[in-house]
């Protein structure tokens, strides 16, 4: 595998050169009617069905002269790093749950793993009766079916573990217990595999709560982040404080959305579709306030004790508007009846994933919004989503941009 000549993207619709993807495995095997709400899936999905659709959506972009990475893939390369194995082995058993003997056992059990074996392991999860030579007290109160390695099937939203920002990559710190340990392998991932040699970690998991489904790249040098569910205001105020000691970032706008599972990311709601026009859900393109973030002074890092400047709140779309430096920011006018908008929402109608400007990929599914879509001169690249989308994440949840090509000047 080469690397690309340039990692990392400026804006959200720039040519999409290079993706980081998923495919999910057994995994989402390991979800039962039992376990699904804690490990934050709305249902237990058709996982030869999901694998199929994934399939789908990965040719999709193949097709059209995207570079498609597969996770599991780069993992299994860095796990014949020795530090990079006793690094994830230690994430994987460091969990309060199984005391020092069984940490020890676990231990043991992973390290004797080849490199494939073990990357299946650290995403597909270990039960109770697969350790071999399992002991201490936790391990004989356990059910057979408990995890002393939970399965990792949120995996499959690439998005929300690491988000590009000009050649930087920000790995996030994920909000919820159950994906502690996507940025774990993440960062792995970045910090040992060829590929990315040289490249710089923006920020880390061990920083306050920030995701990447939270990010948007609306224009170069103009960022939204999103703050409810998942990302915290002080992990919006250390991002853009990175952002502006670096030189990535001139304005950040801070979005506040509803802290519930519907809006659980900023891109549930709203996403680029054009260099000056986002797709957005009805019920929230009026109420979505935004207060813009700038360093007048500098910053010289994220601990400097300067004060950003901190306006507002106004109006979401007046406020990027501005800072994008154009007339007006475009909001796709669906037309939908409130019916139909909420569950088209559910459904992430309007997490699209832009290819280009004015291409995007979209689940088939939300055919309204789709249609509006189009009126409005996007192009729709369908795919199926009826088992991906039970974790609730769409084409863009599912796909993390590693290089897009800029912008040109305005």
């Amino acid at each position: 595998m080469t690397p690309s000549p340039a990692l990392g993207a400026t804006s959200e619709v720039g040519a999409l050169q290079t993706v980081l993807l998923h495919r999910p495995g057994n995994e989402l095997r390991r979800l039962t009617p039992r376990n699904n709400d804690q490990l934050l899936f709305d249902g237990v999905p058709w996982v030869d069905r999901a694998q199929d659709e994934h399939d789908a959506f990965a040719a999709a972009l193949t097709e059209r002269g995207v570079e498609v990475l597969h996770l599991d893939a780069l993992l299994t390369d860095v796990l014949s790093f020795p530090s990079a194995r006793a690094e994830l082995i230690g994430a994987a058993v460091d969990d309060p749950r199984l005391g020092a003997s069984l940490q020890r056992a676990a231990t043991r059990h992973l390290a004797w793993l080849a490199p494939d074996e073990l990357a299946a392991t650290l995403i597909g999860g270990l039960a109770h009766d697969e350790l071999r030579g399992g002991r201490g007290l936790a391990y004989e109160v356990m059910d057979r079916s408990d995890f002393v390695v939970p399965p990792l099937p949120n995996l499959l939203f690439t998005r929300d573990s690491s988000v590009w920002i000009g050649d930087e990559v920000a790995v996030t710190s994920l909000a919820m217990p159950a994906r502690h340990r996507e940025s774990t392998i993440t960062a792995a991932v970045y910090t040992h595999h060829p590929w990315f040699a040289g490249s710089e970690q923006l920020y880390g998991a061990d920083l306050e709560h920030l995701e990447g489904g939270d990010v948007l790249l609306l224009a170069p040098g103009v960022l939204a982040v999103g703050v409810g569910e998942r990302t915290t205001p002080g992990g919006a105020e250390r991002l853009a404080r990175r952002l502006f000691a670096r030189g990535l970032a001139h304005t950040v706008l801070v979005v506040p959305i509803a802290q519930q599972r519907a809006t659980m990311h900023l891109d549930t709601i709203a996403t680029m579709v054009d260099v000056d026009a986002m797709v957005m859900y009805p019920a929230m393109a009026d109420s979505l306030r935004a207060w813009t973030v700038t360093a007048p002074d500098g910053v010289a890092d994220d601990a400097d004790p300067v004060e950003l400047s901190v306006t507002g709140p106004r109006p979401f779309v007046e406020a990027a508007a501005e800072a994008m430096g154009i007339d007006k920011l475009r909001v796709i006018d669906t037309g939908l009846d409130p019916v139909t908008a909420e569950r088209e929402q559910w459904d992430d109608g309007n997490n699209t994933l832009a290819l280009a400007p004015r291409l995007a990929v979209a689940y088939e599914r939300n055919t309204v919004t789709n249609a509006a879509l189009e009126a409005a001169g996007i192009e729709v690249v369908r795919i199926a989503g009826s088992e991906l989308g039970s974790g609730r994440g769409g084409p863009r949840c599912m796909s993390c941009p590693v290089a897009r090509a800029p912008l040109p000047p305005r």
